[in-house]
């Protein structure tokens, strides 16, 4: 995903219509940041989707993730 970053813009120069949503002072100014919207991808779709489903180590995640845990406290 692409993103284009503009920093330090005045309120003043974004369309009227952005303006308009957001409450922030006039003198303020802001970082816009605009990203391509990913279109119609189903998450089960993806090939990353269920990469760990044959784990066995991983059957009872509750668990699985108590052990990462655990160490830490």
């Amino acid at each position: 995903m692409s993103a284009l970053v503009i920093e330090n813009v005045k309120i003043s120069e974004l369309p009227e219509a952005w303006r308009n949503r957001l409450a922030v002072p006039e003198n303020a100014r802001l970082t816009i940041r605009i990203e391509e919207q990913a279109v119609g991808v189903a998450v089960e779709d993806d090939p990353l989707f269920g990469m760990w489903r044959d784990r066995e180590d991983m059957a009872d995640v509750q668990a699985y993730v108590g052990t990462l845990r655990a160490p830490r406290f």
